[in-house]
Order: C-alpha cells, then sequence, then structure tokens
C-alpha cells in the first residue's frame, strides 16, 4: 500500500499508558552487556535490586518492552511490509533522569516524509509524561522503507554531524556477545532477522544481524562509562544514525570527540574494514 503523506503527516495516534518496572531495567541494561565484570561498583549500579539506574536510552523500548510479537509497519496513511524496513536514526531527550519504576503516557505523531526516490524515510516523534502530565522524555525515530518513495515528495536536509580533523580523544572497544541479539529480543523487539537464521537469510543477510536499538545503547554505555564516570544521569540527550549492521560476536571501535562539552562519535567494525555501524553519534551531558 503506498503511503499518504496527507494522512500520515495530519495523524497523531493515541495515546498509550504504559508501566516498567526496575526489573525490566535490568533486563535492558544486561541486553546491553552490562555486567561484564559482576564485581565492578559502576557496573552493578546498571543491575541494582529496585533502584538501579536508569540509560536515558531505555526510553526508547519502555512502551513495547513486553510486546511478544513481530513488530508491525501500520499507521494511518502509512502500511509497510516489515521486511521493506530500515531503523534509519533513533534520539532521545530526558526531562529529568528515568526512574526506575513508573507509569507513562506515549503520545507519537508523524513529523516528515521523505522522499529518496525508490525508498521514503519516515520521521516519528514520541512525547512521554506522566499520567499528571509531567514530561519525562522525547523520542525522536527514522525509518527507511524500500520501495516506498517516488510520490514526488521532498528529499530531505543532507544534514550531518562534523567530525573533527583530528585523531579521536578517545577509542572504545565494544564486545558484541555471539548471543547478544538473543538476549536484547526479550527487550520487546521480536523480529526475526534477529534470531531466525532463515529470514535473515532470505533478507540478503548471512546470519541474524544485532538489533540497531542494540548497538544504540551499547554505545551510550560506553560512551558514559568511559566519560561520564558511569553515571546514566548525567546524560541529557543523545542520537544516533544507523549506518550498517553489526553481526553478534564482533568487537566494535567507538571514536569519541569532545567537542565543546558534548561527545561526537562514530563506530566501526574493525574486522571487516571498518565498515561504519553507527554515524552522527552526539551525546549532550546535562
Amino acid at each position: 500500500m503506498p503511503i499518504d503523506r496527507d494522512i500520515a503527516l495530519g495523524a497523531e495516534l493515541p495515546p498509550v499508558q504504559f508501566t516498567w518496572a526496575s526489573s525490566d531495567v535490568q533486563l535492558y541494561h544486561l541486553g546491553l552487556g552490562a555486567g561484564a565484570d559482576p564485581l565492578d561498583p559502576r557496573e552493578l549500579r546498571y543491575v541494582a535490586d529496585g533502584t538501579p539506574q536508569v540509560l536515558p536510552t531505555f526510553g526508547s523500548v519502555a512502551q513495547s518492552f513486553h510486546d511478544t510479537d513481530a513488530p508491525t509497519v501500520r499507521f494511518p496513511g502509512i502500511d509497510v511490509e516489515l521486511s521493506k524496513v530500515l531503523h534509519a536514526s533513533e534520539s532521545v531527550t530526558a526531562a529529568a533522569p528515568i526512574p526506575p519504576s513508573g507509569t507513562g503516557v506515549a503520545v507519537t505523531r508523524f513529523t516528515d516524509i521523505w522522499d529518496k526516490g525508490k525508498a521514503a524515510v519516515i520521521w516519528s516523534e514520541t512525547q512521554v509524561a506522566t499520567p499528571d502530565g509531567q514530561p519525562m522524555w522525547t523520542q525522536r525515530r527514522s525509518i527507511f522503507a524500500r520501495g516506498e518513495g517516488g510520490f514526488g515528495g521532498d528529499r530531505g536536509p543532507l544534514s550531518t554531524t562534523a567530525i573533527p580533523d583530528r585523531a579521536p580523544d578517545v577509542e572504545l572497544a565494544i564486545a558484541v556477545l555471539p548471543q547478544q541479539a538473543l538476549l536484547y529480543r526479550l527487550c520487546g523487539d521480536r523480529n526475526p532477522l534477529h534470531s531466525d537464521p532463515q529470514f535473515a537469510a532470505d533478507a540478503g543477510f548471512p546470519k541474524p544481524i544485532l538489533h540497531g536499538l542494540c548497538t544504540y545503547g551499547m554505545t551510550c554505555k560506553a560512551i558514559t562509562d568511559a566519560l561520564l564516570d558511569g553515571d546514566a544521569a548525567a546524560v541529557g540527550s543523545y542520537g544516533a544514525r544507523f549506518a550498517g549492521v553489526v553481526y553478534p560476536g564482533e568487537t566494535l571501535s567507538a571514536r569519541v570527540w569532545n567537542v565543546d562539552g558534548r561527545f561526537i562519535a562514530t563506530v566501526v567494525a574493525p574486522g571487516r574494514d571498518d565498515a561504519p555501524v553507527l554515524s552522527d553519534v552526539e551525546l549532550k551531558p546535562v
């Protein structure tokens, strides 16, 4: 079904109320690799019973955390096959540290649809507040829908985050466990692309790939641990563009620059000739 831009951009999805518990936060952090050193007090802050600290990236999965079905891409004016969709970018801005348990009300609207010719890029924004209306966090997301372009719309800007013309200030190794995708899928993303070898092969991949949001969260954690003393509450906003796939079992390299107090990074897979994984990574401390 072709995308109807006029209907999609005029739509605001009904409010969705959801809850999360500290055990959800613990599982999310374990899905990112937290606790690799179970004797490190900084690592244990991510998995403490009852009061784990919460990376803002949890906000990107909190609403769908308990989903057990594969996601769909069916909204007013938008109906795209899941196999044609790739996650393009993600960002989250927290109004305050996310509590380890709570209730949120999410309202999502579609903010733009770009025509890339052979594909469409669909942008959405989700604002999450407490039941009494206090802002908690804002999530922005774009997806790349293959075969859905050509409707005569704006191609969108060609903006990218400028990388300093110097060596990175720090280079961080991010180890991806062989079972990382199987663990992370328990955080609500049951897309078989990350678990079913035949589904992955049919989609053109040699084996299941890691969730983009897992790579996204792992990178946020790595920068937080290395440059913010492992303090999740010090992260004000964080975002990245998905530039390539990650295979479980790889070790990634995050190259990070401090630019006027914010951290700019790129993430590559050294074992595949520095194949890009994440670009336009930006973390702004509070």
